[in-house]
């Protein structure tokens, strides 16, 4: 079971660490990389002790648009004599 449920709006973007971040109470910090988060990982651990998070985010906000380029509908318009 999680420590706790957070949403991401709560926690603070490191850039050094490139993750997301929240205060645990051993005094570290819950951590959570943005490519994991693009992966659909909802768990952010702390490196210090055994707790974790539940980070509570929408994941179409970490969708990478490249990768979804191809799945988007074109339409051509066609001329018919």
């Amino acid at each position: 079971m999680s420590y706790d449920d957070v949403e991401i709006e709560d926690m603070d973007w490191n850039e050094k660490l490139q993750a997301y971040t929240y205060p645990c109470p051993c005094g570290d910090l819950f951590q959570i990389a943005k490519k994991d988060l693009k992966f659909g990982e909802e768990i952010a651990r702390c490196p210090s002790c055994s707790l974790y998070i539940t980070v509570i985010y929408n994941a179409e906000d970490f969708v990478d648009q490249k990768s979804n380029k191809n799945l988007t509908p074109t339409r051509k318009t066609i001329s018919v004599a």
